[in-house]
């Protein structure tokens, strides 16, 4: 793998609440620190363990933004490994294929391309309003202030398609 200067470190994704959060945290440090990481048990206390959409999506946005090698990323997966390169700017577009939580891919991914050398563009297709998730109003009205108030731009421009059947 590239990125062997670091040694992996191995992080248990069935700490605390054992959901998601223990993986997206883990993709974004991983990616700001450089250092290729290990995550077992990915989602353990959840009924339906291992990787969902959503979460795949948001190791494909990781993956991409920073050339990563992944091992392991599968419908389902409770290990993974990220070896992660350097952090590029960009125009991505990144579609969950279900109602899945566009928040929680955006923050898997935001903070690392604070870390970019240019500005980055990011289109995400999926949910905006689930349960178990932060909303999009809560992103846009406390989260993302939060990050200006800390020195990051960052604008958030909602386009909806209307859905016809």
């Amino acid at each position: 793998m590239e990125n062997t200067l670091k040694k992996m470190k191995t992080i248990d994704g069935a700490f605390g609440e054992g959901g998601g959060q223990v993986l997206r945290s883990s993709l974004t440090l991983s990616m700001i620190t450089k250092t290729p990481i290990e995550l077992i048990n990915i989602r353990a206390k959840r009924s339906k363990p291992g990787l969902m959409r959503q979460h795949l999506t948001a190791i494909e946005a990781a993956k991409t933004i920073c050339n990563a090698e992944v091992v392991g990323a599968n419908l389902g997966a409770e290990t993974i490994q990220f070896y992660p390169g350097e952090i590029q700017a960009g125009n991505y577009d990144f579609s969950i294929g279900t109602a899945g939580s566009t928040v929680l891919v955006c923050q898997t991914i935001l903070l690392a391309l604070a870390y970019a050398p240019d500005h980055s563009r990011v289109r995400f297709e999926g949910g905006t309003h689930n349960g178990l998730s932060p909303s999009l109003c809560f992103f846009e009205q406390s989260y993302l202030p939060v990050l200006r108030q800390m020195g990051l731009t960052c604008d958030l421009d909602v386009g909806m398609t209307p859905f016809v059947n």
